[in-house]
């Protein structure tokens, strides 16, 4: 089978100014930046002049060389590829295209690389967040997705802490042809994301046509703050990968269980980078919880139509690796599962195709259809594409 494939997970790499550039000039004081500093690496920084992270130069598939250049750094040694190399497939959409000709892939779903750093640390400054944010889907509107020709699938970005922003931010993305924006995954001012105040934001994913996509990335953490003291990288650290899985677990119960997928039936929701194999075994066990606590504490099951698995079922797909081996992850748990590569970062892969599927993953077929393409258009609202 040679049919369409979908790359549910890919970024692209915004350049020095590319936040100030789109947003109007009487609130560029808000937007990030990257700058070189006086050896020559490049920093993402916040509108104070706060150092977030590395503006790096990623190799895909090569972690190795990844460590080698930050070590480099701590020694106060000069990059090998400075961020201005950055190489034009990495940050310009058409190039990016080109690179899909020669990798097989035919459409993509395509994230911002550092707008999964900067969230956590403009919390307690949210006209900054939503501005940066704002700039982002400018960009993703105006320049990818022109840029891409129907091929590229720009994913917004926007917060569930202002209801009419995030409206207004979802109508500008749909009438531009945005079917699905990022969403941090996490509390939003301290409420779940059942909470009543915050049912307006889910209808207006709805009414606009739009899916919610949880991706990795610094912003509300599952566990209290002293977990993570003393890492290496505080932006990027072990226990995000240790315990990569919790996030979306908590989140799906609550979304599940809280009654808003019950709620709004024509939700549809991505889960991107969060791994995949653990998906099976919460679902057994989230009907078993809620079973449980209804029974333990004399509450009526029937307050949900159906078990919370079958929300998830019918609301919820993932992106999954190669390494999982998605065709048993499908056989067992159901056709829920995405084909994403994660290019181009060095824990991605450099051939999507041939790697994803020389680590485990099936080959295209009529068989993986869902893996390989259904699955990612459902979320961007193109079933039979």
């Amino acid at each position: 089978m040679r049919g369409i494939v979908i790359d549910a997970d890919t970024h692209l790499f915004e350049t020095h100014a590319l936040w100030a550039e789109h947003l109007p000039k009487a609130r560029r004081d808000l937007a990030v930046h990257i700058e070189e500093d006086a050896l020559g690496y490049a920093w993402l920084t916040a509108p104070d002049g706060t150092h977030i992270h590395l503006a790096e130069v990623h190799t895909p598939g090569d972690i190795m060389t990844m460590g080698e250049r930050r070590l480099r750094q701590r020694s106060g040694l000069p990059p090998v590829v400075p961020f201005k190399e950055l190489e034009a497939h990495d940050h310009d959409p058409a190039a990016r295209v080109e690179l899909m000709d020669r990798q097989g892939v035919d459409q993509a779903l395509v994230f911002p690389n550092f707008g999964l750093f900067w969230v956590r640390t403009l919390e307690d400054h949210l006209d900054a967040q939503l501005a940066n944010m704002e700039a982002w889907n400018r960009w993703a509107s105006e320049g990818i997705r022109p840029a891409g020709g129907g091929r590229l699938h720009p994913v917004g970005h926007v917060s569930l802490r202002d209801p009419a922003w995030l409206d207004a931010q979802l109508a500008s993305l749909s009438s531009a042809g945005v079917s699905a924006a990022m969403v941090p995954i996490g509390p939003v001012d301290g409420r779940p994301f059942s909470h009543p105040e915050l049912d307006a934001c889910w209808s207006s994913f709805e009414n606009h046509g739009v899916a919610v996509i949880f991706h990795i990335s610094d912003g509300p953490r599952p566990f209290d703050d002293a977990w993570y003291e003393g890492d290496d990288n505080p932006i990027e650290p072990l226990l995000m990968s240790t315990f990569i899985s919790v996030s979306p677990m908590l989140a799906l119960t609550d979304l599940a269980v809280g009654g808003v997928l019950a709620r709004h039936p024509d939700l549809r929701i991505g889960l991107v980078e969060f791994t995949s194999s653990w998906f099976g075994q919460f679902l057994s066990s989230v009907d078993a919880c809620y079973t449980f606590h209804a029974g333990y504490n004399g509450l009526p099951l029937e307050r949900l139509d159906l078990r919370p698995s079958e929300y998830l079922r019918r609301h919820v797909r993932l992106a999954t690796f190669g390494f999982e081996h998605p065709a048993q992850l499908a056989s067992a748990v159901g056709d829920l599962y995405m084909f994403g590569s994660d290019y181009p970062h060095a824990e991605g892969l450099a051939r999507p195709l041939e790697d994803f599927q020389a680590s485990g993953g099936p080959a295209p077929s009529a068989q993986t259809a869902g893996l390989y393409r259904d699955n990612a258009a459902w979320v961007l609202g193109r079933a039979g594409t």
